[in-house]
């Protein structure tokens, strides 16, 4: 597979991770926003059932108990309370209502479809005064535990409805009428299905809207990463051609020439005058001392082949050249370090002018070199005991390098950070994504 088909493929991956992502977050935020909405909407279903019964029972007790509720009633009259009976079966048959009661302010029952509960009176509670007194209304869901619903204990959770009503005769009265809770909640589950289905749907069609848009958008992001990419990817060849030609022309031309002027010098030294033998001596030792800088120079230029070697390998070379210094050294690094090449090359250049600031400026006596990978995650950390720098401080001399590596980095996609204080050492630590 070429380059440029693994490219496509990474962008393809990355798309739809993006998508999934998207989708995944606004599956999340539907539920979130679902859960508070459907626990409202069922708090207003029930208000709404509630406020039906409520209604019911006025529209019963004005125009069905009120015009009954007359002095032959109070009196106890047969024939008005069969009367009162028939006129309330229909709900009270029908399972809709399960009892009724009507009071008068003093707590005498003087009607209910109880028998044995007519004529007895009963504490009335707080609200009952301020009820009769203003026409108002109440309703409560829940299990009855007054002494006048000793007989209801068994019916379970029943929906309770007082409302004010005047009797034939103009005195005020309670009508109390108690619904069956499945009743209500049937009510209440049918403004939900109603309801919530249109809420979840309008929903769904907001999150299908915006998928087309999110989907483009994560195209143009990923195309953008691409094109960085492959301005990084142009950018280390270039770097790695430059550094190759550098280093074939020290090899070719400079060393070899001075190779041979060194060679020259010896020969002066054993064949010439006596008295400029020292000379020419002292020539071919700094001669041959800049060529083995030069040779040394070529060789941290020259990229390593980390399709043949790896980047464990290339580290590991490159600690090598620390250790010729006398500086002691720790490695640790893992058995397989998965990595492309593009991403090996850059923690390869990072670790290189670390090690070489270390050599170079930071007179330390030891040095440590650590890779590890965690996730989708390479790390590599570079820390010596070296004299240290103030990083906030403009770049001296040797570390402008790792200022330029850490904008390198980031357009990789990683992260650089540079910890230093003076007489405490410096720790480099370069973060890349595996793709």
């Amino acid at each position: 597979m070429s380059r440029h088909d693994e490219d496509a493929v990474v962008e393809r991956s990355e798309v739809r991770a993006a998508v999934t992502r998207f989708l995944l977050i606004g599956l999340a935020t539907l539920v979130v926003i679902s859960v508070p909405v459907a626990l409202w909407v069922r708090s207003q279903a029930e208000r709404y059932a509630l406020a039906a019964a409520v209604q019911r029972t006025h529209e019963i007790a004005e125009y069905g108990v009120a015009p009954l509720i007359t002095d032959e009633l109070l009196a106890g009259d047969p024939a008005s309370r069969r009367t009162l009976n028939d006129r309330l079966a229909h709900w009270v048959a029908g399972d809709y209502i399960q009892r009724v009661k009507v009071w008068d302010p003093s707590g005498l029952i003087v009607y209910s479809d109880l028998p044995s509960l007519i004529g007895r009176t009963f504490p009335l509670p707080g609200w009952s005064a301020d009820l009769v007194a203003r026409g108002t209304d109440r309703v409560s869901l829940g299990t009855e535990q007054r002494l006048d619903n000793e007989q209801d204990a068994s019916m379970g959770q029943l929906v309770e409805v007082n409302v004010s009503v005047m009797g034939a005769s103009g005195s005020p009265f309670i009508f109390e009428a108690y619904f069956d809770d499945e009743a209500v909640s049937a009510q209440q589950l049918a403004l939900a299905r109603e309801i919530i289905p249109a809420f979840t749907l309008s929903l769904l069609a907001l999150q299908l809207a915006q998928l087309l848009p999110a989907i483009r958008l994560a195209k143009r992001i990923q195309s953008g990463q691409a094109s960085r990419r492959r301005l990084l990817q142009h950018a280390i060849l270039a770097s790695d051609l430059e550094r190759g030609r550098i280093a074939r022309e020290l090899h070719d031309e400079v060393i070899q020439d001075l190779a041979g002027l060194s060679y020259a010098f010896e020969a002066e030294e054993a064949h010439g005058p006596p008295r400029e033998r020292p000379l020419f001596g002292r020539a071919r030792t700094i001669l041959q001392r800049n060529v083995g800088a030069l040779r040394a120079m070529t060789t941290e230029l020259y990229p390593p082949d980390f399709a043949r070697l790896g980047l464990a390998e290339a580290l590991l070379r490159l600690t090598d050249l620390v250790v010729g210094h006398g500086i002691e050294t720790a490695v640790s690094l893992p058995e397989r370090i998965d990595l492309d090449q593009d991403r090996a090359a850059i923690l390869y250049r990072v670790a290189r002018e670390s090690l070489t600031n270390t050599i170079k400026h930071a007179d330390a006596s030891n040095v440590s070199l650590t890779v590890t990978q965690d996730g989708e995650s390479t790390r590599l950390m570079v820390c010596d005991n070296g004299r240290g720098f103030d990083p906030k401080r403009p770049s001296p001399d040797g570390h402008l390098g790792l200022r330029i590596m850490r904008d390198t980095v980031q357009v990789a996609g990683g992260t650089l950070t540079i910890t230093s204080h003076a007489s405490e050492g410096t720790t480099v630590v370069a973060a890349l994504d595996r793709v």
